[in-house]
């Protein structure tokens, strides 16, 4: 097992990403980034989550992120990632979705290479754990989230982009709460 980009200091800010299996673009439909938008919401209310940036691409989440005091931050990643795969492979289940034979037989091969897998693979095992000493590094972080899909082409401005804390910092309407740095 690897040993880098690990989560050791539990209530540190962390810099994490959470990329699809085979970068396979999961989030191109709105009820998708929803589930993500709205696990996100639970996990701050109710799992001890402070979440100071994010944002939602096609195949991959990057936030800033946080536990507060008597929480786990690795346990919240996981019952993160695991409630969000179980709920985007159930709508992906779904017979209106027009690439489900081709999504879940990627999810499928993934989940073979992994004993802890059952039946699919959404989530890389990985989280890209980045703790951030400084507020210089915070920073440059929060700068390269929030400009993603400005070098993505999908926006020209940051907080055009409706799946970003990008909006909150601009002082725009959002769709997350966040927790401010």
């Amino acid at each position: 097992m690897s040993t880098g980009y690990q989560i050791y200091n539990q209530n540190a800010v962390y810099y994490l990403t959470f990329q699809v299996v085979q970068w396979v673009d999961v989030f191109t439909r709105p009820q998708f980034k929803e589930v993500a938008i709205n696990s996100f919401d639970y996990c701050r209310r109710s799992k001890g989550l402070e979440l100071f940036a994010y944002v939602i691409m096609t195949n991959h989440i990057h936030l800033i992120a946080r536990a507060k005091d008597n929480f786990q931050l690795s346990d919240i990643i996981r019952d993160y990632k695991k409630f969000t795969a179980n709920a985007l492979l159930k709508e992906m289940e779904k017979p209106t979705e027009s690439r489900r034979d081709w999504i879940l037989k990627r999810f499928e091969f993934s989940a073979v290479a992994h004993q802890r897998n059952s039946k699919y693979q959404l989530w890389t095992h990985e989280n890209h754990a980045i703790e951030l000493h400084s507020n210089k590094f915070i920073e440059q972080k929060l700068e390269y989230i929030h400009q993603n899909p400005v070098r993505a082409g999908i926006v020209e401005k940051a907080e055009e982009y409706l799946y970003s804390s990008a909006k909150n910092y601009g002082g725009l309407t959002c769709l997350l709460e966040i927790d401010y740095l």
